[in-house]
């Protein structure tokens, strides 16, 4: 059994409580186990670490150090939090052991590079990803609707706040449209998030946060031709076996630009909030090394 490790801002949230079951309930279960969990800091209200872990037969780390040393596949979780991911992960990429950072890599650009450089520099396996980028549907949809062809105009929908759920939908949308935005701007209402990308090409962008809002993508690919996915289903085990699979092989299904595009277009957008129907230029993506 491989060993893995969870290392969280606070350890009782959605993914850290899900994910142990999910993997144990995946078909790489009876080759992958969570042994141990350390978080940062006690949340008021929050299940105590102490249960959480006697809760689920994980052993309660003392550090990040015991973690890294003890454990073959590192999670670094905080998922509302992807301002601590550069501290917690820090120790994790520098062992060259394969390293999973939660959704958002990072709230910027620069600090998204920074994490994949540090990988790259001590040879350290990384991904990062939302969930969303496993959908069934939107395999289908790239594998055959839009093979061979490019989309023009992707409109995405989904609820949550900006900081937390943006990510979902920019995943998807930058899988499908590419990337290369250079502005953003933020056109919605006082509920409501609407954020425009523009490219230097014909492409465009559309993102809606909205409370309630389900899931959905629209893709145009052609003047009166296009496709919806609104239903988004089962990518959560899909997203497990992917990443097992990347701790089986060291090997991220995501390309780095991609990341980076979303790391890029996060911040603009974040920005673009503060001067509502002003376009923002998105930060320049450049090659990351050491």
């Amino acid at each position: 059994m491989k060993k893995i490790g969870f290392i969280d801002y606070f350890i009782d949230e959605w993914h850290a409580n899900a994910y142990p079951q999910m993997i144990k309930d995946s078909r790489f279960g009876d080759q992958f186990e969570v042994v141990l969990a350390w978080q940062e800091i006690t949340v008021p209200g929050k299940q105590r670490i102490e249960d959480w872990c006697a809760e689920r037969g994980i052993a309660q780390a003392t550090s990040i150090e015991q973690v890294v040393e003890e454990c073959d596949c590192l999670v670094v979780l905080s998922p509302d939090n992807a301002e601590r991911h550069e501290d917690l992960a820090d120790l994790p990429l520098r062992s060259g052991k394969p390293v999973y950072i939660d959704k958002p890599t990072a709230p910027s650009l620069a600090a998204a590079h920074r994490l994949f450089a540090k990988a790259v520099e001590h040879d350290t396996p990384m991904m990062s990803s939302s969930a969303l980028r496993f959908g069934s549907e939107l395999e289908a949809v790239l594998r055959d609707t839009l093979a061979g062809r490019s989309a023009n105009m992707v409109a995405t929908q989904g609820g949550g706040q900006y900081h937390i759920y943006a990510i979902h939908q920019l995943e998807m949308l930058v899988m499908v449209l590419g990337t290369g935005a250079r502005s953003v701007m933020q056109c919605g209402t006082n509920s409501s998030t609407v954020m425009m990308m523009r490219y230097d090409d014909a492409r465009r962008g559309l993102m809606t946060l909205s409370p309630h809002l389900p899931f959905r993508l629209y893709a145009q690919y052609a003047e009166d031709q296009g496709v919806l996915i609104d239903a988004m289903e089962g990518f959560f085990p899909r997203f497990i076996e992917a990443l097992l699979t990347f701790f089986c092989t060291g090997v991220s299904p995501i390309p780095i630009t991609q990341t980076l595009e979303i790391a890029a277009l996060l911040e603009a957008g974040a920005a673009a909030l503060t001067s509502p129907n002003t376009w923002v230029a998105v930060p320049e993506l450049r090659e990351v090394s050491p």
